[in-house]
């Protein structure tokens, strides 16, 4: 297994291939060119191994694909223009009408529009279950099952799976897995190590890790992806830019330094949420608190900047008032770039032509970003002051 600091910042990039560059070139085409008709037919044995076509395999994006791949301990990956595409992508490659997919309660939105609205158009059923018990998953399980759908933890209350219990409960059913990694990010959660089929990523989130680019992964065995690059991927396009690959593989360069950072000042701000008399719950993997706690150190070694608080506030005017005091969090989806945010329940309340959403409007998420966890606290706590 390669070194991590031989992952972010040597593996893939030949540069000798390219003036010895330090940094990896743009090859900002959308076509390539061959020397004869034998390079020709060689190039379309395997279009994934070579390059014909941009929308295929672009060698900038190639560089990148060695390194994610190699950071989730996975034989291959693909790069798609966001975790959403990565998520269809890959979801749809498993399935064909009259299957079966049993998922976690709590996924990303996305994933669930997509197996919720889309999938059942073309004869694909879905069960929504509590992962955080074993039991739950097994109880799901049907004949016709052939996809089980974890996200651990998931990113708004941080419920996790067992990935290793349901790896090995899948396998023995035949049943692919398919893990959403987002939250922990590789440096703190390898999936496929604990048996899990596919991993994806929003490397919109850490892996990119600067909010400027938006981009999604795939990784898994050579077989599994090679498999979705020649039927879904390519059929769909979903592909990034070689100049968004270039930025992407700048970003990871610090993945490692980030994320830890993030680690470090969201458990500080995290501690000081617990002990203050206007917070009812702080929902952090770990925190000595948290409900799976003992499962989170098991199998994460650490659990990156997003947690979220359930204020002691007696009307949604209070917490928007909260929010409203806040000055040095950043009101915002997502998470991962340098930047701390907060995104509170109460913002998807009396949205014009929206349902309200189910989340207890007392719910803020955070994410600690780059900046020194004191100045944090010291803004959240004038902030909690208005309660």
């Amino acid at each position: 297994m390669n070194h991590l600091s031989d992952i972010l910042t040597h593996l893939g990039e030949e540069r000798e291939k390219y003036f010895k560059a330090v940094s990896p070139p743009i090859i900002q085409t959308s076509n390539f060119c061959f020397k004869d008709l034998d390079d020709f037919r060689a190039s379309f044995t395997n279009e994934l191994t070579h390059h014909i076509y941009t929308r295929g395999n672009n060698p900038t994006v190639e560089i990148l694909r060695k390194k994610v791949a190699a950071l989730e301990g996975a034989e291959d990956a693909l790069i798609t223009a966001s975790g959403s595409a990565a998520i269809a992508t890959a979801v749809v490659a498993q399935l064909k009408a009259g299957d079966h997919v049993v998922c976690v309660e709590g996924a990303y939105t996305w994933t669930k529009i997509l197996l919720t609205e889309l999938m059942p158009r073309f004869g694909v059923s879905c069960t929504f279950v509590d992962g955080r018990d074993l039991q739950n998953i097994k109880a799901a399980l049907q004949d016709n099952t052939v996809l089980l759908y974890l996200e651990s933890p998931t990113s708004l209350t941080f419920d996790l799976q067992d990935l290793k219990a349901c790896a090995e409960l899948a396998r023995s059913r035949g049943i692919t897995t398919i893990a959403d990694n987002s939250y922990a990010s590789p440096v703190f959660q390898r999936p496929i190590e604990m048996g899990i089929d596919l991993v994806v990523h929003s490397g919109t989130k850490y892996l990119n890790g600067h909010s400027d680019v938006v981009a999604g992964v795939i990784c898994g065995s050579q077989e599994m992806i090679q498999k979705i690059f020649e039927t879904e991927f390519m059929t769909f396009g979903g592909i990034i830019s070689p100049h968004d690959a270039q930025q992407f593989i700048r970003g990871l360069r610090t993945l490692e330094l980030r994320v830890k950072r993030s680690f470090e000042s969201a458990l500080k701000v995290a501690q000081f949420l617990e002990k203050h008399p206007m917070v009812e719950q702080v929902s952090y993997p770990f925190l000595a608190s948290f409900p799976q706690y003992e499962l989170a150190k098991k199998q994460m070694d650490g659990a990156g900047g997003l947690l979220s608080v359930y204020l002691k506030a007696d009307s949604k005017e209070k917490v928007e008032a909260f929010v409203g005091r806040i000055k040095r969090f950043l009101l915002a989806v997502s998470w991962g770039g340098h930047e701390s945010l907060m995104m509170p329940a109460v913002g998807f309340y009396d949205v014009p032509g929206r349902e309200d959403t189910t989340t207890p409007w007392n719910l803020v998420r955070f994410y600690i970003g780059l900046e020194d966890a004191d100045w944090l606290i010291e803004d959240l706590e004038q902030a909690l002051g208005i309660l």
